[in-house]
């Protein structure tokens, strides 16, 4: 198969939101791109376009319709042909798609912990301290570890998220850190442990879409692929589809990838924190049911109520 070529009279057309972190992350896709195949600075554009969830901003996601709200325009702008490619984070991709679009690469993956912003530490919360969130997962893992904690939904990019807990409308929210490292804020918050707070499945690692009938890019976008890191998210996304449920089902997961082996783990909880269930299994990197087995033993040992979450 033919590999594409890209120059400023046909360059390649980056697909990306237009939220700070979103530019950021296209960037440094570009970046790789132009490094990998020798390509000039305009052999290689990036098409900014608002997403429905940034047009929503007044409630969660998952009240509205869910991850296909980040990507549904960058799908439809893939089919008309306005973009070549288009960069996501993974952890906002929906799970199940039309087979019409393929994710051929990702890239080195960031940091996949959470960060806690507001105070140094869930010890220094106060009583019935409102935490701003409108994850499922982050809300039901505060409420395993502080019941008496109050999570209320908060919407916006980062920069907006933090200025409301400046503010003083929440006295504290998490974010995650691979999102504040690419904008330039390491030194923001404090970074929780995989043990307090096991992260979002595909959180830290960028993900590249094209149309599945334009082989030719799978092909082109190999040289940017961290297959360590496209293993394991692959592997978390596998997990995520077995367990069933929706937007509204607190799960986490990570894998990581050594050699041939994958060492996956996985957490559903209760929504109201009172169920947590863990648990970790190592297989071969080539073993497709791996992810299964994993979320077919966590189901098995969950209460009727926590089932029913995952697999009403």
């Amino acid at each position: 198969m033919t590999v594409p070529e890209f120059t400023s009279q046909s360059p390649l057309r980056i697909g990306t939101r237009r939220s700070p972190l979103a530019l950021a992350q296209a960037e440094m896709a570009a970046a790789a791109i132009r490094q990998a195949h020798g390509l000039d600075e305009d052999a290689v554009i990036l098409v900014p376009m608002l997403s429905s969830g940034d047009k929503i901003q007044d409630r969660p996601l998952a009240e509205i319709g869910g991850k296909a709200l980040w990507t549904k325009e960058l799908e439809r702008a893939l089919v008309e042909d306005d973009i070549d490619i288009a960069v996501h984070s993974m952890k906002d991709v929906e799970t199940v798609r039309s087979p019409m679009f393929v994710l051929s690469a990702m890239l080195p993956r960031a940091d996949v912990r959470d960060r806690l912003i507001g105070v140094a530490s869930l010890d220094e919360l106060r009583h019935q301290a409102i935490v701003g969130t409108s994850s499922p997962r982050r809300a039901a893992q505060l409420k395993a570890m502080r019941p008496d904690l109050v999570t209320v939904p908060i919407r916006g990019n980062v920069a907006t998220r933090m200025a409301q807990v400046a503010a003083g409308d929440f006295d504290a929210t998490l974010l995650a850190a691979a999102g504040l490292d690419r904008l330039g804020q390491p030194d923001v918050g404090t970074s929780l442990s995989l043990e307090t707070m096991l992260p979002a499945a595909a959180q830290g690692a960028i993900g590249i879409d094209h149309l599945a009938e334009r082989g030719e890019l799978a092909v082109f976008l190999q040289a940017v692929n961290h297959l360590a890191t496209f293993a394991a998210v692959t592997a978390e996304r596998a997990f995520l589809e077995a367990l069933g449920g929706n937007c509204h089902s607190p799960v986490a997961a990570h894998a990581t990838c050594n050699a041939d082996k994958i060492m996956l783990r996985g957490e559903i909880l209760a929504e109201d924190g009172s169920e947590r269930q863990s648990d970790v299994l190592e297989f071969a990197a080539d073993d497709a049911d791996g992810p299964a087995r994993l979320a077919h033993a966590l189901l098995e040992k969950s209460s009727e109520r926590l089932r029913h979450l995952f697999t009403p």
